[in-house]
């Protein structure tokens, strides 16, 4: 009997090895796009190790791809996206996708290389808008809160160029896949550019944009997983930990004009 006991002893400890070891190398891939999301999740990755787990940041420089990813379990949650898109997203592909976590907004701007204010657009002047469904609405209710166009009653999130309602300039819409937007700013006369592709070329909402989206946004760029593993203990450290002090003063000093705001 003592003999069986002592086996079996010896059978827990090194299966509670196993898992120590297990839970030391722990991956978690998360799929970002580059500024401002992977560079916040950089910051965590020691946070993170300390708690036995290992972040892999994959980067993408689309909105598509990371969604597909994840539904198909390459990786185990994308942070690039706000809460209307990933509604529209899992609306019009199926997926399953669910939030884990609100972090921050990034308030989209309208920018020009030809112009100083919107007040020097010109007459059928060529503004390029993203073409994905929530992006492309909120840039139309973006130029509706400028003064610039009007859309109809209901048009909402999901308005496009079709449910403009009155348009006294006669402004021409280019529907453009979003990571674009910087390069074609130079051919229209006005872009309105998400922050997470503004940022990288250079732009800065404060100091370049026309007309800039409130703070009170409900835009909120959250942590995205596969429905069911909202409760990941993983994916709740990786909240826990994005959602902190560090990461809310990095962000201040970072974006010190509001092009990135914490939400938490």
């Amino acid at each position: 009997m003592k003999k069986i006991i002592s086996a079996a002893l010896v059978l827990a400890a090194a299966l509670s090895l196993a898992g120590a070891k297990a839970k030391k190398n722990d991956t978690l891939k998360v799929g970002a796009t580059p500024e401002p999301h992977a560079e916040i999740l950089k910051l965590v990755k020691s946070e993170l190790k300390s708690q036995g787990i290992k972040l892999k940041i994959v980067e993408f420089t689309d909105y598509v791809t990371p969604n597909k990813a994840l539904e198909d379990g390459q990786i185990d949650a994308n942070y690039f996206q706000h809460l209307p898109y990933m509604e529209s997203f899992n609306k019009e592909q199926g997926t399953h996708i669910a939030s884990a976590g609100g972090i921050h907004i990034e308030p989209i701007a309208l920018y020009s290389q030809k112009i100083k204010s919107i007040g020097e657009l010109a007459d059928g002047a060529k503004i390029a808008i993203p073409n994905d469904p929530t992006n492309e609405g909120r840039s139309l209710l973006l130029l509706q809160s400028a003064g610039l166009i009007t859309l109809r009653d209901g048009a909402g999130l999901t308005a496009t160029p079709l449910d403009v309602e009155s348009n006294p300039s006669n402004f021409k819409f280019v529907e453009i896949e979003a990571a674009s937007l910087p390069r074609v700013l130079a051919d229209v006369d006005a872009a309105i550019i998400n922050g997470n592709y503004a940022i990288p070329a250079g732009l800065n909402a404060s100091r370049d944009g026309l007309f800039v989206e409130g703070s009170d946004s409900p835009y909120v760029n959250v942590v995205a997983v596969k429905q069911g593993n909202e409760n990941d203990p993983r994916i709740r450290a990786l909240v826990k930990a994005l959602q902190s002090d560090k990461v809310r003063n990095w962000i201040k000093q970072r974006y010190p004009n509001g092009d990135v705001i914490a939400v938490f």
